[in-house]
């Protein structure tokens, strides 16, 4: 389908035809396909989920220098043409900026939204963003922060390796980013699903990712403090990735957050154990 700037995006959508529809914003970087358990866990409660690729990833075309909040006229888009006049959202990762951004800025539709292991934004006051990051992350936010060349040629360097990850070698690929209470759930379906994300991602090229990183650390677009709809912000003592300070800010700073602070969980396993119980808390 097309954004109103007539560039191309590309969507999928899975699960009972008549059902609610749930709007999932995928990582950082991921093309957005569908993990098989959590359609199912959406089916089971009447919802049909829908994804969609960032600009830039996969066959979405690329929208150079877009903010975090530019996603929402993306979204509209999509619901426009598929006929979806209302949805809940969930953001995982580097998509839970852009779930905040739909609750944000388009009150109308948003019924209700969750994060789930949501980055802050990078000028939150208070908080050391970089602090408890895994060696990865630290490295790809300090290229990002000197600048787009520098960004540039990092990532062009970890997509080499990202874009033909196997499923037995993406544990080794994330290195210290993955946590202990991580590492158990990165097996099986699950770790295939992640390699199989990574590829369709980076098979165009790094735009998706880089352009990501560079919303990131800029000013978002949105005032979190003025978000109207129901939101709950879900966050893993033990994660890597984003770590536990990220979700406790956005758990204090995002207008009416509902926090979902959970011990004993990572970046990963959070998302795999918690889903059901993140969609019962959506639809309550």
């Amino acid at each position: 389908m097309r954004a109103a700037d007539g560039r191309r995006l590309v969507a999928g959508i899975a699960g009972p035809e008549h059902g609610d529809v749930l709007l999932m914003h995928t990582g950082t970087p991921d093309d957005g396909p569908l993990y098989g358990p959590m359609v199912a866990a959406g089916t089971e409660r009447g919802l049909r989920h829908l994804t969609y690729s960032r600009p830039g990833y996969g066959d979405s075309d690329r929208s150079p220098g877009r903010t975090v909040a530019d996603c929402a006229g993306d979204v509209s888009a999509i619901a426009d043409a598929l006929g979806v006049e209302d949805l809940f959202t969930v953001g995982w990762s580097g998509g839970g900026p852009h779930a905040l951004a739909c609750a944000a800025l388009l009150p109308q539709r948003v019924r209700a939204a969750a994060t789930i292991a949501s980055v802050a934004p990078r000028d939150a006051a208070g908080l050391d963003w970089l602090a408890g990051m895994g060696e990865e992350n630290l490295v790809e936010f300090a290229a990002a922060e000197a600048g787009e060349e520098e960004l540039r040629a990092y990532l062009e360097g970890e997509a080499e390796e990202l874009a033909a990850v196997g499923d037995e070698e993406v544990l080794a690929a994330l290195g210290d980013l993955i946590s202990a209470a991580d590492r158990p759930a990165l097996t099986g379906d699950f770790a295939s699903h992640v390699a199989d994300s990574f590829r369709a991602a980076l098979r165009n090229g790094i735009w998706g990712w880089f352009d990501d990183d560079m919303a990131f650390i800029r000013d978002w677009g949105f005032d979190l403090g003025r978000i109207e709809v129901p939101v709950a912000i879900w966050q893993g003592e033990d994660d890597r990735f984003v770590p536990f300070p990220h979700g406790k800010w956005l758990a204090e700073n995002v207008s009416g957050a509902v926090p979902q602070l959970i011990p004993g969980h990572g970046h990963l396993s959070l998302a795999i154990a918690s889903y059901g119980e993140i969609l019962d808390g959506l639809l309550d």
